[in-house]
């Protein structure tokens, strides 16, 4: 029995359809109805065929990871836990929620891990958990700094990685995966796919830095082959595509068939945009789209070295051409 968190959500839906191709049994847990109807969508998507056999193979269970006495019932009697489950925000506001969620939920899985002699435990970490800026190529050994830019998701993921090393040290069975930005089939309205909703709406103006994006079928075959391998003690990045932001949206506007932005957004800009915008929603109940974490995201300049995993499994991942087909093919309302 294999046991996932975070299934309904971008990479957890991928991981989970991947999995139930195996005819593995798989117990998750999900936090809302939506959520999972939302997965069911993603199933019935990929395989309009024969989804509800593959669908059933799952157990769903309502909860989540802060429920240490649900965790322990749920997690007894299972093999294997792929832990996707994370809170991504770039608002000050959610800092201790994502510390209680990235890092104390991970401590109650790699607690229990060790309580019950789970064989292997795999975590979904994150670029951000990993140092570097625009000076060098990022590896796994590159080393995290906390500093006055460093966001409150790095500072949580990081921390969470320190409890898995923990579980390591104590005697566990452990990989984790550090994918960058991810795209893939999902909801438009998710996570990184926002991106996507946005430039079909259309942009006048790009941003200055650089990240990378990978796949999320890639992640999820790298976690699948990394847990049913001898592989331990070991965290990878999984890096699709370096490329600065104008290459990106150039690629998505192009697909889409809409006019890609051709103007520089300036620091300048984009500060006085966030600054303009979170006035105006003072008087309104919703968040302001950008904040000065977000920002500064978008006017970073970062490379990843994908080598290490690459050599690991003899991987080759799918180019952004593909990647981004794949996610406007692949589009759920």
């Amino acid at each position: 029995m294999i046991f996932v968190t975070g299934g309904t959500g971008v990479l957890g839906a991928q991981l989970l359809y991947d999995l139930t191709q195996q005819s593995t049994q798989i117990r998750a847990i999900y936090r809302s109805e939506a959520k999972l109807e939302q997965t069911r969508k993603f199933f019935k998507l990929l395989n309009p065929s024969s989804w509800e056999n593959q669908f059933s193979q799952i157990e769903w269970v309502v909860g989540n990871i802060l429920d240490l006495p649900l965790l322990e019932e749920q997690m007894t009697g299972c093999s294997h836990v792929y832990h996707c489950a994370a809170k991504v925000s770039f608002h000050k506001g959610d800092f201790i929620h994502m510390i209680q969620i990235n890092r104390y939920g991970t401590a109650n899985i790699v607690n229990l891990c060790l309580a019950l002699n789970i064989e292997k435990l795999c975590y979904v970490s994150s670029t951000a958990a990993i140092g570097g800026d625009g000076g060098s190529t990022i590896t796994e050994e590159t080393k995290w700094k906390l500093s006055p830019t460093t966001s409150g998701y790095s500072v949580s993921k990081y921390s969470a990685e320190k409890e898995v090393w923990r579980g390591i040290e104590e005697g566990l069975n452990a990989v984790m995966v550090n994918p960058c930005v991810i795209i893939g089939a999902g909801n438009w309205n998710d996570s990184s796919l926002t991106l996507f909703k946005t430039l079909k709406k259309g942009m006048k103006y790009y941003p200055p830095g650089s990240n990378a994006t990978v796949d999320s079928r890639d992640v999820s075959s790298i976690m699948i082959q990394l847990m049913n391998s001898e592989i331990s003690s070991e965290r990878f990045l999984c890096i699709g595509t370096n490329h600065n932001f104008k290459d990106l949206i150039t690629e998505i506007s192009g697909q889409l068939n809409v006019k890609s932005p051709r103007k520089l957004a300036k620091r300048w800009m984009v500060v006085l945009a966030r600054k303009l915008l979170g006035f105006i929603y003072l008087f309104s109940s919703k968040r302001p789209p950008l904040t000065k974490e977000s920002v500064q995201s978008v006017f970073s300049h970062r490379n990843y070295d994908n080598s290490k995993i690459r050599e690991a499994l003899n991987f080759d991942f799918h180019d952004l051409k593909s990647s981004v087909k794949n996610t406007i093919e692949n589009k759920m309302s």
